[in-house]
């Protein structure tokens, strides 16, 4: 049967229509496929070789995540050091800035000629900045015995010192894919961040020269850990403390600092503000220095007020919580990870180069999780995200490891309801329920 030339085109308008709504003209049953589908986005706290697994027999639902988090290209050397201590490892998140805060501090004592909190401390900045260059424990170490003002560099510390606050100038983040339920290193992009013009430039006490025999007397420096070895932050436990234990190996193996093997003593911030805290009175008693730790910023902000009571340093490799830079601290607040100031626009970019339109930003009620989520908002925004195209949520962590899991089934149903193209989880291990939590809502998670 002949049909008009206008009549093809009204048919093929009508097939079209139908196309959108059931996915096949002549077809009444709608396809799986036409289904809104969802891009998932993670950061630091979840990128992780090891997160899959907090999905157990779901893991497959974070093939094709991407994140960011603070990291640098890590040598192949580090790394086969970092294995030399602990075979077993699959991630090295945390592990330089964990071996950098270490290597910093023993250097900072050693300028000082002394184990007193106060000293080092007036020292720890300056070790990174407008002194003789080193990229070792050993040759920086041989500066330092001979009151040397040295300038530190090493696999965190790249290209600048640190601010006049206590914190990196400038950073690495890295884009990170997961491929199947592994982060595929082939996919890894890097991009450089901050302003190398915001590094400290005030000199620090003169460093004291070590004379023979001169700390017979002085007490071994003892540093404690404070890192996650429990809670929903253990999974990024293992590069941290191989990092830590390769500093303490390879300090010790140059000679140590005042004449002495540097003393390290384990300890767990459990991911829980009564653990950590429990942890720094213990080190308080102990006689520690400085504290390694804690790994969550939330952590650090609890128990940061002990800490500088006692008038002990606290030094975290991971807190990236952006408020922690004005914190009250009386001098006694480090970190070699970035601020989250940072981090917030690598993050809208990674978002922003998929095309999305209707983001969701799903974070742990603390003050990483809140910090980055309103950091990104803002970087979204700036990029020309309107605001009703933008939904905040947030989650109750865990109080404890006895504590029952997050339960997001009715945040799952608003990010359905919202018809987001885009969620990102700011969270630790626990962010795993939120995965599972849009996958039973019947949010179709794009692979």
């Amino acid at each position: 049967m002949f049909v008009s030339r206008r009549s093809r085109v009204a048919t093929l308008a009508a097939c079209a229509t139908i196309l959108l709504a059931t996915s096949a003209c002549g077809d009444d049953k709608p396809e799986e496929a036409s289904a809104q589908q969802v891009r998932l986005y993670g950061t630091d706290g979840n990128m992780l070789n090891s997160y899959p697994a907090e999905l157990k027999e779901r893991a497959s639902l974070v093939d094709g995540m991407k994140g960011t988090t603070p990291l640098t290209p890590l040598p192949d050397d580090f790394k086969s050091r970092l294995r030399a201590v602990n075979p077993a490892l699959t991630d090295y998140l945390y592990s330089a800035e964990t071996y950098d805060a270490v290597v910093i501090a023993v250097l900072a004592a050693q300028l000082a000629g002394s184990t007193n909190p106060a000293d080092i401390a007036k020292q720890i900045v300056g070790v990174t900045n407008d002194g003789q260059r080193c990229e070792d424990p050993a040759s920086c170490l041989a500066l330092a015995r001979n009151g040397q003002d040295i300038e530190y560099r090493s696999v965190s510390l790249t290209r600048a010192g640190f601010t006049d606050k206590g914190e990196p100038a400038t950073a690495s983040y890295a884009t990170l894919t997961f491929d199947g339920q592994q982060i595929n290193d082939g996919k890894t992009e890097f991009v450089g961040a901050g302003i190398e013009s915001a590094a400290s430039t005030k000199t620090p006490p003169k460093p004291k020269k070590q004379r023979p025999g001169s700390n017979s007397d002085q007490e071994p420096l003892i540093l404690g850990g404070l890192l996650p070895k429990t809670g929903d932050l253990a999974i990024a436990y293992p590069p941290m403390a191989a990092g830590a234990a390769l500093a303490i190996r390879e300090i010790n193996a140059a000679g140590g600092a005042l004449g002495k093997p540097v003393t390290w003593m384990d300890g767990d911030d459990g991911t829980s503000p009564t653990v950590a805290k429990a942890t720094v009175a213990k080190h308080v008693t102990d006689g520690v220095s400085v504290i390694i730790g804690a790994g969550g910023s939330g952590i650090s902000r609890e128990v940061l007020p002990d800490v500088v009571q006692a008038g002990k340093i606290l030094f975290s490799p991971s807190n990236t919580d952006s408020s922690l830079t004005d914190v009250e601290d009386k001098g006694l607040y480090f970190r070699t990870a970035p601020p989250d100031s940072l981090q917030g626009r690598a993050l809208a970019d990674v978002i922003l180069r998929d095309g999305s339109q209707k983001i969701v930003i799903v974070a742990r009620k603390d003050s990483y999780g809140e910090g980055l989520q309103g950091t990104v908002r803002d970087e979204l925004e700036k990029a020309g995200i309107a605001n009703d195209r933008l939904k905040l949520m947030t989650y109750e962590p865990p109080a404890d490891a006895k504590a029952p899991p997050v339960d997001f089934s009715s945040g799952a149903k608003e990010v359905k309801e919202f018809g987001a193209d885009a969620v990102l989880i700011i969270g630790f291990g626990e962010s795993a329920q939120v995965i599972r939590g849009l996958a039973d809502a019947g949010v179709q998670i794009r692979q």
